[in-house]
């Protein structure tokens, strides 16, 4: 098998770094060093070639003056791109403002992975830091994509690690109490806690969804844009499509959404009516994105296998799902109580 034929090497014209289709041209006007940053090798040869006639016949150069690009305008070319690919594009804009007010002024070439994970270390939490680490390393690596850096600072940091802490779910008892608050409360809310639960919708998810995405006959909602950009189809099992009927008015249009909710500057609102129910109900260290974790828990209490709570939940990576392999300590008791000897 023939390798693959290598390009010429041309005096003056060179790639930095190797690999990225960056090249450059480097060339000398009476004993003073000239480097330009082109773009694609046939550009930088044809520049290359244009430069050097030029000093031979003394037409005097375009001063070269490179603009300090600040963090600030990187992280705008990010979120242009994670709004047209969908990549938790609502939480970037959130990661977007915090890091810009730190070190938005920051010359984006100049910063160094020691910066990034001096600010990293005053997070909250480990997992915290992870989450803002991943939002840097997206910043750069569109910076080095467009040419406008030639290195990603971030990838030099180290993931840090994460507790496996408990994941909060609801016991049956629990959720019938919270829908009792809710249904006194919130009535016209509650269909919306019951299909959360019901079928572990991330809220973005949910309250963005339209009636054309849903199919009672079929009992399924096609969710064309995820938080992990994958096109998936949710399942309604009878109480969440019960709950989902109730919210269909006759002569409703199909281009609107399906649950009531109210719209912040920042994403979607359900702490408003949420959080005092909750209190009322006497449930702490729970939130809305818990009753995604309530529905996998409870599917693995119910004998569901991990591949199938991965299906369900929409899970990237088994590995996420695998949180869920742990059971409550009442459930974990039914089952080692299968091996009882009889009369023993």
């Amino acid at each position: 098998m023939k390798s693959k034929q290598q390009p010429q090497r041309s005096r003056g014209v060179f790639e930095r770094p190797k690999g990225s289709g960056i090249w450059w041209i480097n060339y000398y006007v009476q004993r003073k060093q000239k480097r330009e940053k082109v773009g694609s090798r046939s550009s930088a040869l044809a520049l290359y070639k244009a430069r050097k006639t030029d000093a031979w016949r003394g037409i005097k150069l375009p001063e070269l003056r490179t603009a300090k690009l600040t963090l600030s305008a990187l992280i705008e070319d990010a979120l242009v791109f994670a709004n047209a690919h969908n990549q938790s594009a609502r939480d970037y804009e959130c990661k977007a403002r915090i890091v810009r007010k730190a070190m938005g002024s920051y010359i984006a070439s100049e910063v160094t992975p020691q910066d990034i994970d001096a600010w990293l270390s005053k997070r909250k939490s480990n997992a915290t830091a992870n989450r803002y680490k991943a939002f840097f390393s997206l910043v750069y690596r569109e910076g080095v994509r467009n040419g406008k850096v030639q290195i990603n600072p971030a990838r030099q940091i180290r993931q840090r690690k994460e507790g496996t802490g408990r994941l909060r779910f609801l016991s049956r008892a629990e959720y019938e109490e919270l829908c009792s608050v809710i249904r006194d409360r919130f009535p016209h809310h509650l269909p919306a806690f019951v299909v959360s639960v019901h079928t572990g919708m991330r809220l973005s998810e949910q309250f963005s969804c339209l009636w054309t995405q849903v199919d009672l006959g079929r009992q399924i909602i096609d969710l064309t844009k995820t938080k992990n950009g994958s096109a998936r189809v949710v399942r309604l099992n009878a109480t969440a499509l019960t709950a989902i009927a109730s919210l269909r008015r006759p002569g409703q249009p199909r281009n609107t959404r399906v649950f009531p909710h109210v719209r912040s500057k920042r994403s979607f609102d359900t702490r408003s009516w949420f959080k005092p129910c909750l209190a009322a109900a006497k449930i702490t260290g729970y939130v809305w994105h818990c009753n995604r974790h309530t529905f996998c828990s409870w599917l693995a209490m119910s004998g569901a296998s991990i591949k199938e709570i991965q299906e369900a939940a929409g899970h990237k990576t088994i590995t996420m799902t695998a949180r869920y392999s742990h059971l409550s300590p009442a459930h974990l008791q039914s089952v080692v109580e299968r091996i009882v000897t009889p009369d023993s």
